[in-house]
């Protein structure tokens, strides 16, 4: 009485090429992710790794905690660290930061 008839209505018909549109987009979107953040972290490791693979005996260097020293002894994964007063401390070769230049212990004043 109240409720008049319903009648479902034809479905319309999706746009042409949505579907490669779409592919497109998520196609722009990895490459763009590729560049932005994958590319660039790779080429960091791959520095991080060659300059810790280039470490040698007398290298001044600085670690990841900020601590100071010159390289006294290498393992395969480990590196002893010379430290001011004849201490000698162990670390993963890893945590290495940065390759010092020659004579920068000196001017800080820790040698």
């Amino acid at each position: 009485m109240f409720i008049s008839s319903a009648y479902a209505q034809s479905a319309g018909s999706a746009p042409a090429g949505g579907e490669f549109m779409q592919i497109g987009f998520l196609i722009v979107l990895f490459a763009l992710f590729y560049f932005l953040a994958i590319r660039p972290q790779r080429k960091r490791q791959k520095e991080h790794t060659d300059m810790i693979s280039a470490l040698k005996k007398g290298d001044e260097v600085a670690m990841s905690s900020g601590m100071l020293g010159k390289v006294t002894a290498l393992d395969e994964n480990y590196l002893t660290l010379g430290v001011s007063g004849g201490l000698e401390l162990k670390f993963q070769r890893i945590h290495v930061n940065a390759i010092l230049p020659k004579g920068t212990l000196k001017s800080v004043g820790t040698e």
